[in-house]
């Protein structure tokens, strides 16, 4: 699908919500993902004063997640421009996808429609070393670390003091503790962020409200990759969804299977197919995610060079891959 047709479903959507639509896609596509990160502020900021001020914005959005501080940056500047906040969710919107929700005063999840737990995993210098790649990390579970504690507590019925410091003192054997204390401060950043964004929207709630919705996306799911329909998420969870009207429905769909044709997300990105049987080497453009409107569209770029470095047993090219640009750019 190319620009001018979801130009005309964005346009329809818009029309049907009496609203304004930024969309932004964090492509899952192998070996050229992207994800939610800081650097999308401004590139939003540029659309925001293209379109100007509206009485609503909506932003469609598709994610498997990334940085928890983005969505607060983020929700709150698009509340620069627009008293009223919703969000179309056609399919995925994971961890910090699901936060930039709870910003939001209204969710329009359709039917495919997917939020996510918002339990971090935090990756640093005193994690844990992978036993398959000594130079890598393993990242921590903020949940993973409580729940050991509570199956201690709960389970196994140790209440006494020298029982619980003896089973922290095995979780230290195992985790540094100054890992431990970055999952201490990260559980608390994220229940923070939660509650700040629950109530950036209009409609006021009860605070017994905002901490139950925090609960059920940091505690109470157990997996981390739970996928939240949204009949859980507006019964369950307690969160501000609508099931859109069947036009809406059927255009965000229609949308994101053209954002998904566009970006070629369900085909891995394979250097290999890009070198003719004469070439040596190749430049490369690919784009991997994008923030687009009526009246702009910025991609995220992968650019670089594929280059022959031999032959494998197969018969099969040897190739590397050098990338020399990442960036978003107009498109």
């Amino acid at each position: 699908m190319d620009r001018q047709q979801r130009v005309g479903l964005i346009r329809e959507i818009e029309q049907h919500l009496g609203s304004r639509v930024i969309c932004y896609v964090t492509g899952d596509r192998e070996n050229v993902n992207t994800r939610v990160a800081p650097d999308i502020v401004r590139v939003f900021f540029q659309h925001l004063e293209k379109m100007g001020h509206h009485p609503r914005i909506d932003l469609f959005l598709y994610t498997r997640g990334g940085d928890v501080l983005t969505p607060w940056r983020l929700v709150n500047l698009i509340r620069e421009y627009s008293p009223y906040f919703g969000v179309l969710v056609p399919f995925r919107a994971y961890s910090a996808g699901t936060l930039i929700c709870l910003g939001a005063d209204e969710i329009l999840m359709g039917c495919m429609g997917e939020l996510g737990p918002i339990d971090p995993s935090v990756a640093n210098a005193f994690n844990p070393q992978d036993p398959n790649n000594p130079v890598a990390r393993i990242p921590v579970s903020v949940e993973d670390v409580f729940s050991y504690l509570a199956l201690a507590r709960e389970k196994a019925a140790l209440r006494g003091e020298a029982e619980l410091v003896e089973v922290f003192r095995l979780l230290t054997e195992r985790v540094h503790p100054l890992a431990l204390g970055n999952v201490h401060r990260n559980y608390a950043l994220i229940r923070s962020l939660a509650r700040k964004l629950l109530l950036l929207r209009q409609a006021s709630q009860p605070e017994a409200v905002i901490q139950e919705i925090i609960d059920n996306l940091t505690e109470k799911l157990y997996a981390h990759n739970h996928m939240i329909s949204r009949r859980e998420a507006l019964k369950d969870v307690r969160l501000p969804v609508v099931h859109p009207a069947l036009a809406v429905e059927k255009a965000m769909w229609k949308l994101y299977e053209g954002y998904e044709s566009y970006l070629k997300l369900p085909d891995p990105f394979n250097p290999v197919a890009i070198l003719k049987d004469h070439e040596q080497q190749v430049e490369f453009d690919v784009i991997g995610g994008i923030i687009e409107t009526s009246e702009l569209a910025h991609g995220f770029v992968f650019s670089g060079t594929v280059a022959r470095t031999g032959v494998n047993l197969d018969g099969t090219p040897k190739v590397g891959v050098t990338m020399l640009r990442q960036t978003w750019q107009q498109i």
